[in-house]
């Protein structure tokens, strides 16, 4: 199994089957589990088995099939899941960070995260934010004693693309732990594990769901960090995945390469056929040769991605008019669903960030965030090119 491709991985990976040898992966909604006797209660709670359990909140094997099927595509060996993405970005820092301690995070992350910081500074932690793409700053900020740097491999919404390898030397140098939010790249084609990350987040909400049904999220890394740092903490804290949910993701799974594949050649169709449009101040993607990480982005994730940001040179007015005329596109703040989604961040995901931030970060009135889904390539790039237009 190790040596299929992540496709393969998708489907076949972690699939645990009961006596009755059901095809597709069953269902266990249980909350507790029962034992034949009062001495084998006492010898699972002393040591439990590979394949045994007492509470859902701590496992289940539903969950159990989801943790392994990712830790088998993202190249690691565990996971965690998690009730949602931002359960499993605060999940992981509460697990590694305490009072005292120093993080280096890049300034560009989504705006839940670094509201979550910013509680970490109240509980005597440490923040340093830094422009995540100037490996100067990485250097200046890690310190002899800096337990984590924190980043988004692809930023939410500007698309900034970090350099995974370059700043996990810097970290590892220090003695830091390396965790990346991974949810842009999504687990098709990601080396951020071969890069150097130790924990890898996702919110499977996104991609790996890709149906907009469920929340879940998801931590990957080393056994060593996942069952003897991650698991003992969180078990504790209860932001378990619902077993439902996990049964969701998996089935998820088994699509995601070809969802993904066909999001990103349709962002790559979409961001080349409006590049230089006059109604646009700029069209960022990853997989476009003017931006500015174009070729670390292709070696991190191998393609570029399935969102593509457009800044409407008339500001907020023209963002909204753009998407009011949209068809093919919903207006939602989610992202990686089938369907195609258009958020403006400025007013939505991102809008209680102070001004003065948002210039900082590129989040102008005028920017938009597309992230693409499923339809055919042509009707996408039809509906946007007639909205741009129309303005």
């Amino acid at each position: 199994m190790d040596e299929w491709q992540a496709g393969t991985k998708l489907v076949h990976s972690g699939i645990r089957r009961s006596q009755y040898g059901e095809m597709s992966e069953a269902l266990f909604l249980t909350q507790g589990y029962v034992y034949a006797t009062a001495e084998a209660a006492e010898a699972r709670f002393e040591a439990l088995g590979e394949d045994e359990f007492i509470y859902s909140r701590y496992a289940n094997p539903t969950t159990r099939m989801f943790e392994e099927r990712l830790a088998a595509v993202e190249g690691t060996q565990d996971a965690f899941a998690t009730a949602s993405g931002m359960a499993a970005v605060h999940g992981v820092l509460v697990s590694v960070l305490k009072a005292g301690d120093h993080v280096v995070a890049a300034r560009a992350l989504f705006g839940s995260c670094l509201i979550v910081l910013d509680m970490f500074r109240r509980f005597g932690v440490e923040v340093t934010l830094v422009d995540g793409r100037d490996l100067d700053a990485w250097r200046a900020a890690v310190r002899p004693g800096t337990r984590a740097v924190f980043f988004e491999s692809v930023s939410n919404p500007t698309l900034e693309v970090i350099d995974i390898k370059a700043v996990a030397e810097i970290a590892h140098a220090a003695g830091a732990l390396v965790i990346v939010d991974n949810v842009f790249a999504t687990p098709v084609g990601s080396r951020a594990t071969e890069m150097g990350a130790d924990l890898v987040i996702y919110s499977a909400t996104k991609h790996i769901d890709g149906g907009g049904r469920v929340l879940g999220g998801v931590i990957c890394g080393s056994a060593d960090l996942i069952r003897g740092t991650v698991e003992p903490c969180l078990k504790h804290l209860g932001p378990s995945i619902s077993p439902f949910n996990a049964w969701v993701m998996l089935k998820g799974m088994e699509t995601l390469a070809l969802r993904v594949r066909a999001m990103t050649a349709s962002a790559q169709a979409l961001a080349q056929a409006v590049e230089g449009h006059p109604a646009l101040a700029r069209t960022i993607y990853p997989g476009l040769a003017s931006h500015p990480q174009h070729a670390l982005a292709l070696e991190q994730m191998r393609h570029g991605g399935t969102i593509v940001a457009l800044d409407l040179a008339g500001g907020k007015a023209a963002a909204f008019r753009f998407l009011n005329a949209l068809r093919v596109f919903t207006l939602s703040n989610n992202l990686g669903d089938a369907k195609s989604i258009a958020t403006h961040p400025a007013t939505t995901t991102h809008q209680r960030l102070p001004a003065d931030q948002k210039v900082t970060l590129g989040i102008t009135p005028g920017l938009v965030r597309l992230s693409l889904g499923i339809e055919d390539a042509a009707d996408i790039v039809a509906d946007v090119t007639r909205a741009l237009d129309m303005i």
